[in-house]
């Protein structure tokens, strides 16, 4: 299936996407597009279960009938305002109830909605508004001491599509609040009793609602470097994810998860926003993560289900052990977003006694390639692989040629699927990322093994030329991790005179640990790790540079390995 200049089937608003008809009749046909959008999921649940718990938010629960009720005020506002199905409404918000009514008051009029993380700032919030052409704003009045207004405000001159901003929990002057619109719409429903209603019309679906082949959510990556990139996804790429979870963790209504990955995110906006109204499940919020806290969330709430990045999981272990508990409920523990190593994993396993824990790979783009130990399979796989291939056709290709590699050998992982995007809102950078079979080039370098498991090895870009052999960052990463010192590591290339580049290890070191480079490589030599991926310089720093999502920021790292200053330990 040639992809490059595909046959266009949809242009929604400003974007090209590589959807065209043969792709709709494969995945329709197979069944693994569904049709259902989020806004017939939540009709569903307001059916069958009106009066359960959506999702619980600083100890407050909001019902899906709740839930669907505001969403449906929400929606006529929005239509008041002018919003027309395939405009972009963007919110800025942490992880609060409300992010769920307005991504289901997006779905209920077809407009399509693009989450920003919370952290970003005037230099990425201004260039995702401004690309994205968004008409409706949602932000809080300040979280966390940071004035959201006053950043837009200094924006606002730059963003000649920015129609309306709503300020969520707060009120400003010359601004709209989300709570002030929700009561003048009821206002007028109220008036309007015995005629028409917008917000009934919505609610009975007589509204103009999207295609599920229509682009649904808009979702920028925190690249690593330069400007990121808006990520495509209908509301059909959307559902196949969630079905194909769903089917492979066993999950009901009865389960309930724990959500401390920002909803700004793919991993919270799948397993929340996404989650609730398709499966039924509860979700318990946390708009900034706390292991104790998360203790006490999981044993009051029963949680069985939490999907998380590395530093969730390893905190959340360290106050376990502190605390000589158990968690009962939790069933699953599904890591990703950033390199976890097997230790990490063995030692949640230890600690958990009735959950599994284990690695899942996937992106924005291609949300879960993998996920997790496939039922019958060694539990063990979920420490020493990143998970079982799901949902996904997996090549393993020559990272420079392209070059199909025969099973087991490591090279570039792409895919294709059902659930992976449709495309960049930059169309040059939908071209550069698939190819000519339809194939997504994740950048990631891995293996796969057991049949259908993947092992990320490292990223393209991170591979290290030592004298023109290529050295994996991750398999150096995953070995000092096991060191007792060590709380996290991250490897990078280092400039070197005479092999061109060598290994150079970041650490952040457990509290009350040292590390010094003669333990480190001693250490190594223990372990029999090949001289030539021995790093040549340690760096002992307080914490990574990340990303929103987690990822740690290399190029950063990189850059820091000439600079002064910094608690180095160089080899002799």
């Amino acid at each position: 299936m040639g992809t490059n200049n595909p046959p266009m089937q949809h242009k929604t608003g400003v974007w090209k996407t590589r959807l065209n008809a043969e792709m709709i009749a494969r995945y329709t046909s197979s069944g693994e597009w569904s049709g259902i959008t989020l806004a017939q999921a939540a009709r569903q649940r307001l059916h069958d279960m009106p009066d359960r718990a959506a999702v619980i938010d600083g100890g407050e629960t909001h019902t899906f009938k709740q839930i669907f009720d505001e969403a449906t005020l929400l929606a006529a506002t929005l239509r008041d305002l002018g919003m027309v199905r395939g405009d972009v409404i963007s919110f800025q918000l942490p992880n609060w109830h409300e992010t769920m009514v307005i991504n289901l008051a997006a779905s209920l009029t077809g407009l399509v909605v693009n989450p920003i993380v919370p952290i970003y700032r005037d230099t990425e919030v201004g260039f995702i508004l401004k690309n994205s052409n968004t008409r409706v704003l949602f932000i809080p009045e300040t979280f966390r001491g940071y004035d959201y207004v006053a950043m837009i405000e200094r924006l606002r001159a730059e963003l000649p599509d920015l129609q309306d901003v709503i300020i969520v929990r707060g009120k400003r002057h010359g601004y709209n609040s989300y709570s002030s619109c929700l009561a003048k719409q009821k206002e007028r429903d109220a008036s309007d009793a015995n005629g028409a209603s917008l917000s009934r019309d919505v609610s009975s679906g007589e509204a103009l609602e999207a295609d599920p082949n229509d682009v649904k959510l808009l979702l920028y990556t925190s690249g690593t470097t330069g400007n990121p990139k808006g990520v495509l996804h209908s509301h059909n790429t959307l559902r196949a994810e969630i079905e194909a979870v769903q089917k492979f963790w066993k999950l009901s209504s009865a389960d309930v998860i724990l959500m401390p990955s920002p909803v700004t995110h793919i991993t919270g906006y799948l397993y929340a926003m996404e989650m609730a109204f398709a499966v039924g499940i509860t979700v318990v919020f946390m708009d900034h993560w706390n292991a104790v806290t998360a203790i006490g969330l999981i044993a009051e709430h029963g949680v069985t289900l939490n999907v998380g990045a590395t530093p969730f999981l390893v905190e959340l272990v360290t106050e376990l052990e502190n605390q000589v508990i158990a968690l009962p409920t939790l069933r699953l523990f599904a890591c990703g977003g950033a390199p976890v190593s097997p230790e990490a994993v063995r030692r949640a396993n230890n600690v958990l006694p009735n959950c599994l824990v284990f690695r899942l790979y996937g992106s924005s783009e291609a949300p879960s390639v993998t996920l997790g130990v496939a039922s019958g399979d060694s539990p063990q796989l979920g420490a020493t692989t990143d998970g079982c291939i799901s949902n996904h056709e997996v090549r393993i290709v020559d990272a420079v040629s392209g070059k199909l590699l025969p099973h087991g050998e490591e090279g570039e992982i792409v895919t294709r699927g059902p659930e992976v995007m449709l495309g960049y809102s930059r169309w040059q950078d939908t071209l550069d990322a698939f190819d000519d079979d339809g194939f997504f080039r994740t950048g990631d370098l891995g293996f796969i093994s057991h049949d259908h498991y993947i092992t990320i090895s490292g990223r393209k870009k991170d591979l290290i030329i030592r004298g023109g052999e290529n050295i994996g960052a991750k398999e150096i990463e995953d070995v000092l991790a096991g060191h007792p010192a060590v709380a996290e590591v991250a490897v990078v290339a280092m400039p070197h005179v005479r092999m061109g580049e060598t290994p150079a290890a970041f650490i952040v070191l457990r509290s009350g640990m040292e590390l010094t480079f003669a333990e480190m490589v001693g250490f190594l030599e223990k372990a029999r790790l090949a001289k030539q991926k021995f790093p040549e310089r340690l760096f002992v720093v307080d914490q990574m540079p990340r990303t929103a999502s987690g990822k740690v920021l290399k190029h950063v790292l990189r850059a820091r390995c000439k600079e002064d200053g910094v608690h180095v330990h160089e080899k002799s």
